[in-house]
């Protein structure tokens, strides 16, 4: 951690707000990416020729490398300076997005979208470091924070509609074209308002940790995708469970690991990360869920389906201008029940839905369903993530709860849309199997958060 703040970091002027607004800018990007590709996969599909559980790489690649190269990413703006780490993870994000866009070819893109997320990784955490020491400590770096959180709500919901617009009207690859000029603006505002990068302390980096912790996921999203399809597949997931534990032998050893034993003692934060990867896992498979049903079973076309979509974006926002004013009220544990109960129930829709046909009016409880939970269960289980950091630890606790988070969704997106739309399933049954297998995973994260203290 850099312990000398520049005098020019804390100035009062329009200098922090112009900062502000280039690194938002870059953050709406990132939170875009996340929900962007939903609709626009069945377009990439017809294209490229691939079924839905071949699909899966589009959305879980990117947050495979973003969550497994997170904590390296904030540790990489300790070392080596944080402008220039930002610099550098802007411009491999936007450097993917360009060549996901121009790709013609399937593995190619998922290459892109490997890429993005190793910049995600790498630019994310040097902006939000970047915005705490620009704004002194109260109101004013209050304000700059919740501007912070809002965009990044906005992208997430926004995401579902430009998606929609952008298919229909240009194509998908714009999805990903429409991002290259506004990283350029960000590097360019950040050549020109963010300081130089004062000398830092010099720690060693986890980089074998680091790579088994990114290594494990794709290994295992390999090995669930190509199952039964070829004989790599054992073998990439006994390669998934070896990068595991040989994860947990490494940061043993390390000098300065990403993520020290000493985290695993708090079993509060322990559980709460747990309990986070299950319910990020059923979230993340219903969005694709509502993907496939509006498009491909009630036949909407990308516009419609966004459009279509707008319950949950609105549901979405509701639910995180609400759930962190009671979230005191009620305590951690029972927003993370409550909300792991709307999920489940969410769900129960979904699948009631495909196999009666519904139409998007159909699948409106359902969205609203997922949105509270989502709202609920996260808001709880990310106060209860945090309980108690200290300034030694506080970096490692968010870091930890933000990659549990995208690491569990592109895990449940793999195995529960794998395993549902697998050939050996019909298709009558595929979006039942895939629910029922998050359910069995929401019935373990309910557990797990009924014990945080």
């Amino acid at each position: 951690m850099q312990t000398d703040i520049p005098v020019q970091r804390r100035s009062t002027g329009a200098r922090p707000w112009l900062v502000l607004g280039s690194l938002a800018m870059l953050q709406f990007l990132i939170a875009v990416d996340v929900t962007v590709v939903n609709i626009a996969l069945p377009s990439i599909g017809a294209e490229f020729g691939v079924d839905e559980r071949v699909l899966t790489w589009v959305v879980v690649g990117y947050a495979v490398t973003g969550g497994g190269l997170l904590m390296l990413g904030g540790r990489l703006g300790d070392v080596l300076g944080r402008r220039r780490v930002l610099l550098v993870g802007t411009a491999v994000f936007g450097g993917a997005s360009l060549l996901a866009g121009l790709t013609q070819t399937f593995p190619l893109l998922v290459v892109a979208r490997l890429l993005q997320g190793a910049g995600e990784a790498i630019a994310l955490p040097a902006a939000m470091a970047m915005i705490v020491l620009t704004f002194p400590e109260g109101a004013r770096r209050t304000r700059a924070l919740s501007v912070w959180a809002v965009v990044a709500s906005a992208g997430l919901v926004l995401g579902f509609v430009l998606s929609g617009v952008i298919t229909e009207l240009l194509g998908w690859r714009w999805i990903f074209l429409v991002a290259v000029p506004f990283t350029v603006y960000v590097v360019c505002a950040a050549l020109v308002l963010v300081p130089a990068d004062p000398p830092g302390e010099r720690k060693p980096l986890d980089l074998p940790g680091s790579f088994l912790l990114t290594a494990a996921p794709l290994l295992f999203v390999l090995g669930v995708v190509e199952a039964g399809e070829s004989g790599l597949a054992p073998l990439a997931l006994i390669g998934a469970v070896l990068a595991g534990v040989l994860f947990v032998v490494v940061e043993r050893k390390a000098p300065n690991p990403l993520i020290p034993m000493s985290f695993f003692r708090n079993r509060t934060r322990v559980r709460a990360n747990l309990a986070t990867a299950l319910l990020s896992a059923a979230l993340s498979t219903s969005f694709l869920l509502f993907t496939f049903q509006l498009q491909q079973r009630a036949g909407l076309t990308p516009f419609a389906a966004g459009v279509a979509l707008l319950p949950l974006a609105v549901a979405l926002v509701a639910a995180a201008t609400f759930v962190p004013r009671i979230v005191g009220r009620w305590g951690s544990r029972t927003c993370a029940v409550v909300g792991i109960a709307s999920t489940a129930a969410g769900m129960v829709a979904i699948a009631a839905g495909a196999q009666l046909g519904a139409g998007a009016i159909e699948t409106i409880p359902a969205m609203v369903l997922i949105a509270a939970g989502m709202g609920f269960g996260l808001v709880g289980l990310q106060h209860a993530a945090v309980t108690g950091v200290t300034d030694d630890d506080a970096g490692v606790a968010s870091g930890v709860q933000r990659a549990a988070d995208q690491l569990g969704g592109s895990a449940g997106v793999t195995l529960y849309i794998g395993i549902g739309f697998a050939p050996a399933v019909s298709d009558v049954h595929s979006f039942a199997v895939s629910c029922a297998l998050a359910l069995a995973g929401l019935l373990a994260a309910a557990l797990i958060a009924w014990r945080i203290a």
